[in-house]
């Protein structure tokens, strides 16, 4: 495990990870900084494209107002990002504080997203900060489930994954990281 500040759409491993809204076709509000937004601008219109094809096959499955559920993942091509693979996943979003049921959510996001790349011979995964920022998710809470679930199941599934990257943008995130993984 190790940490990387910075944009993590300039990263060249199996997967990176975005922290997506339960429509999973990107965000919609031009000229807007968040994660999901700079990965949909920079893997190019295909992204956006194949997200609206995954999500009108579950649409004809479970319904046409379907949206993706929190800390069900899923899989695209990379298309014009260094990384292969982009997992998309919708984290918890905190209205008060972060409950036992959000933080479970929360663990389930990091432990649902590295079952994926196991399943898909992806051996490196770059995991953005999920749910913080306008999810208001605490950082250093976030942070510390982060690492607390992904030492387990690295644990567990010895030989699996090769690598995983804490991806972190603000130096708040830096810190906390770097505090629970040394």
């Amino acid at each position: 495990m190790s940490i990387w500040q910075g944009d993590i759409t300039r990263l060249a491993v199996d997967a990176i990870v975005n922290a997506a809204n339960s429509q999973m076709l990107g965000c919609f509000v031009p000229m807007h900084t968040c994660i999901d937004n700079c990965i949909h601008t920079f893997a190019g219109v295909q992204l956006r494209a194949e997200c609206n094809r995954q999500m009108n096959q579950l649409r004809i499955r479970y319904g046409r107002d379907y949206e993706q559920p929190t800390a069900v993942p899923m899989l695209t091509d990379g298309y014009n990002l260094p990384a292969k693979k982009i997992v998309h996943i919708v984290g918890p979003i905190v209205e008060d504080r972060p409950t036992p049921a959000l933080q479970q959510d929360l663990a389930n996001c990091y432990r649902n997203t590295l079952d994926l790349c196991a399943e898909n011979g992806l051996r490196s995964v770059a995991f953005c900060c999920i749910s913080t920022g306008v999810f208001r998710f605490p950082n250093k809470r976030a942070a510390e489930i982060a690492v607390e679930t992904v030492s387990e199941w690295l644990d567990e599934h010895k030989g699996r994954i090769d690598r995983v990257i804490f991806n972190v943008f603000k130096n708040e995130d830096k810190e906390y990281y770097e505090k629970l993984l040394h």
